[in-house]
């Protein structure tokens, strides 16, 4: 590993960060077009929609507020403007993010209106585009990047070189003590033994079965029929990939040979057991799982794709690695790494893991990724169960 720093935004409260948003966050879904006027208005931020926030409530409601708050509080946002219907809650989304020490202020639609409601916000926007626009980079150690991972579109490809490469990746960070995570509870199915064993503790071994258990027995009682419908997916089936077995062992090569998780995260749950892998209970849709992780804080995402894959998010760069040719080909100008040369023998997997670790610290200094380029931003709430 040559080198060894990225140039990053340190943040209040000492986090790094690799991009500097100033977001609008609505509360909840009928405060979206408030948000989306103050970005319209005020060049420099983004708003991010959504589609839930109304009559949540035990479960479904925690997860709603901490994913909300989490995307504020991510190390990639300088700054937030909150905008809910009414004050209470937006105060709590505000609070929640206030925590991290950076600018936040919060607006309230009822009894003001959208038109008095975006302009307030858009006064307030204006000064946090100027705060933000002034922070500098400056250098930092690799210990500072959490990066989380999420495979998509799998293929025979997937589980021999672009996989593996993210696990060479993983090992290489934790060993010089960088934050990172997995997830996926459902394609872990049939490999769930190998990553009980890969836990650094008893503790965390145990946790990570009940958390998988939990996951199935919810199948069982809410679903009138399996995951064969969906897992594996049509894509993954194409690729020559025939039974959930097969994908989870190819997706469990992005945890690499080496490293051990420390602790099992609820979704948007932010480590605190100190630098080192983690596993978070997430969806495998790729849109939830991202932005469940970049909720939890992690600022950097690796997303090898075999059949090839377009997934973006607005807060979290994404870099797409894979091996299959044809997608190379087909789909270049989503993929950030090709490591199709691991398949024809050209490169070792060593090599491969560091290339990655190159184009990670190429992305955290500020190069954007594909996805970035080509304006992939998907948002997507994970919800549990019915609405009141």
């Amino acid at each position: 590993m040559e080198r060894n720093t990225f140039m990053g935004y340190r943040r209040e409260n000492g986090r790094v960060g690799i991009r500097n948003h100033v977001v609008i966050l609505p509360l909840d879904d009928i405060s979206n077009a408030a948000c989306e006027s103050v970005a319209n208005n005020i060049k420099g931020t983004m708003a991010i929609s959504h589609s839930y926030g109304r009559l949540q409530f035990g479960e479904d409601l925690n997860l709603h507020f901490r994913t909300i708050i989490g995307t504020g509080a991510n190390p990639n946002v300088a700054a937030v403007i909150v905008i809910g219907i009414e004050p209470e809650w937006t105060q709590k989304v505000v609070d929640g993010i206030a925590a991290t020490g950076k600018p936040v202020a919060g607006f309230s639609i009822e009894q003001n209106g959208d038109i008095n409601t975006v302009a307030s916000a858009s006064r307030k926007a204006k000064e946090f585009v100027h705060f933000a626009t002034a922070l500098k980079r400056e250098e930092c150690p690799l210990s500072d990047l959490w990066v989380a991972v999420k495979c998509g579109e799998s293929d025979t490809t997937s589980g021999l070189s672009a996989n593996p490469t993210v696990g060479n990746f993983i090992d290489k960070m934790d060993a010089v003590g960088a934050t990172t995570c997995f997830g996926e509870t459902s394609e872990i199915t049939g490999a769930e033994l190998i990553v009980k064993a890969r836990a650094a503790t008893t503790e965390a071994g145990e946790k990570f079965i009940k958390t998988w258990s939990s996951y199935n027995d919810f199948i069982m009682l809410e679903k009138t029929d399996d995951l064969s419908d969906s897992q594996p997916t049509k894509g993954n089936i194409l690729g020559g990939l025939t039974t959930i077995e097969e994908k989870a062992l190819g997706n469990v090569q992005k945890i690499g040979k080496n490293a051990h998780y420390v602790d099992v995260l609820e979704p948007a749950e932010a480590p605190s057991k100190g630098p080192g892998l983690y596993f978070m209970d997430t969806s495998s849709a790729a849109a939830e799982c991202n932005t469940l992780q970049a909720a939890a804080g992690y600022v950097l995402h690796l997303f090898p794709t075999g059949q090839g894959n377009v997934i973006g998010n607005p807060i979290m760069p994404v870099i797409k690695i894979t091996g299959n040719p044809r997608t190379v080909r087909t789909m270049s100008e989503h993929i950030d790494l090709d490591v199709s040369a691991i398949l024809r023998h050209e490169i070792t997997l060593d090599q491969a893991g560091d290339a990655l670790i190159e184009q990670a610290i190429d992305a955290a200094s500020g190069r954007h990724t594909s996805a970035e380029v080509l304006g992939h931003i998907e948002f997507t709430m994970t919800k549990l169960y019915r609405s009141a």
